[in-house]
C-alpha cells in the first residue's frame, strides 16, 4: 500500500481526497523574512490562512500540496499546527522553486549531496520538526531558459525520487527538452513528474505541450483565478476563459488523465502583497460550477482533484 508523508505523518494514498497539487501556504524569496515593510508575526499569518484553510475543507477540499521550496519561506511547524487546526492534509515539498532561489550553500554543493538533502527530508525529516515531505519541488530560473544549477537540481531530484518513490513536481513547463533528457538519463519515468505552470499568461507559446505529453509526463494546470479580470492582476495573468478553454481543449482530446489542476493559492505571502482576491477557494466558487457548466460530467471532475493526485502519488511499480 502507498503511503504519502503529511506533515502530520503518513496516510495512504486512497486517504488524500480531493487534492489541489500545487499550492502555497506562505511563500516569499530567500531574504523576504528581513524585509521590515512586509514582515508578519506569527498571528497576522494565522488570521490570513486559517479562514482559506477551513473554507477549503468546508468545501470538500482534504488534502493541500505546499510547493514552497527550501528559502523560500518553508516552516513545517507552522504546517502541522495549520493541519490540525484545519482539518486539512498539508504535504510539504523538498526541493527548490528555481536555482535562483538557492542560497550560495546549496547552489555551490554536487548533485550528490542536493540529491541526499532531498532523501533526507523524504525518509528522515525536515530539520528538527519530525515532519517529512511528501513531494519534490523542482524549477527553471527567471529567464525561461534552464540554467546549469537548475539542471544540476532537476538531476538531483530525479535521483530522489528514484530512490524514495515520490513525484516531482516543477515550476513552469518552459525548456523542458532538457528536463526530459535528464529524467531518462536518470532513469525515471516521465509518468512521476508534473510540468507545472503550462496555463499561465507568461507561458504560452513557450511550452512544448506535445513533448511532454508523448514523453509520458503530466501537464499542471495550476494558476485558476490569476485572472486578467482582477482587479490588480499579476503580470502572469491571463484571460479567464483562454485559460479554461486551454484546460477544455486537453479533456476533449481524452488528456484527462495526464492533467492535474490547481490554483497556485499564497495563503499568507510572504515579502510582497500577494494578489488580492485569489484563493485556493476559486476550484470551488468559479472553476469547478464552470466544468459542470461547460458538461464536464462529476466523474471526470472526481479524476482532476482525486484520482489523478493519487496515482501521481503511487510510484510506477505498485501501479
Amino acid at each position: 500500500m502507498t503511503r504519502v508523508n503529511t506533515v502530520l505523518g503518513p496516510i495512504a494514498v486512497e486517504e488524500l481526497g480531493f487534492t489541489s497539487i500545487h499550492e502555497h501556504i506562505g511563500y516569499g524569496m530567500p531574504g523576504s523574512e528581513l524585509d521590515t515593510r512586509w514582515w508578519k508575526d506569527p498571528e497576522v499569518r494565522y488570521s490570513e490562512t486559517v479562514p482559506k484553510l477551513r473554507a477549503y475543507r468546508e468545501n470538500g477540499g482534504n488534502t493541500y500540496v505546499d510547493a514552497t521550496g527550501i528559502c523560500n519561506g518553508r516552516d513545517v511547524d507552522y504546517y502541522k499546527s495549520l493541519s490540525d487546526k484545519t482539518g486539512v492534509n498539508i504535504i510539504a515539498c523538498t526541493g527548490f522553486v528555481g536555482g535562483d532561489t538557492a542560497l550560495k550553500h546549496f547552489a555551490d554543493a554536487a548533485v550528490e549531496y542536493l540529491a541526499e538533502q532531498f532523501i533526507h527530508e523524504l525518509t528522515v525529516g525536515i530539520g528538527r520538526t519530525g515532519g517529512k515531505a511528501g513531494i519534490i519541488k523542482v524549477g527553471v530560473s527567471r529567464g525561461f531558459k534552464m540554467t546549469p544549477l537548475d539542471l544540476k537540481i532537476y538531476r538531483a531530484a530525479a535521483r530522489a525520487a528514484l530512490a524514495t518513490g515520490v513525484p516531482i513536481i516543477t515550476h513552469l513547463a518552459i525548456d523542458s527538452q532538457p528536463a526530459i533528457d535528464i529524467f531518462h538519463e536518470e532513469g525515471l519515468p516521465l509518468s512521476r513528474v508534473l510540468f507545472g505552470h503550462a496555463d499561465d499568461g507568461v507561458s504560452q507559446g513557450k511550452v512544448d505541450e506535445e513533448g511532454i505529453l508523448s514523453a509520458g509526463g503530466r501537464i499542471g494546470f495550476d494558476t485558476f483565478g490569476y485572472d486578467l479580470e482582477l482587479p490588480d492582476p499579476p503580470f502572469w495573468g491571463r484571460h479567464r476563459d483562454e485559460r479554461f478553454q486551454h484546460l477544455m481543449r486537453f479533456l476533449r482530446a481524452g488528456r484527462v488523465d495526464q492533467v492535474l489542476v490547481a490554483a497556485d493559492a499564497n495563503c499568507s505571502p510572504l515579502g510582497w502583497p500577494g494578489v488580492k482576491g485569489h484563493t485556493i477557494n476559486y476550484l470551488f466558487e468559479q472553476l469547478i460550477p464552470d466544468l459542470r457548466q461547460d458538461g464536464i460530467d462529476e466523474a471526470t471532475i472526481h479524476r482532476l482533484f482525486v484520482t489523478n493526485p493519487a496515482d501521481f502519488f503511487t510510484p510506477s511499480k505498485e501501479k
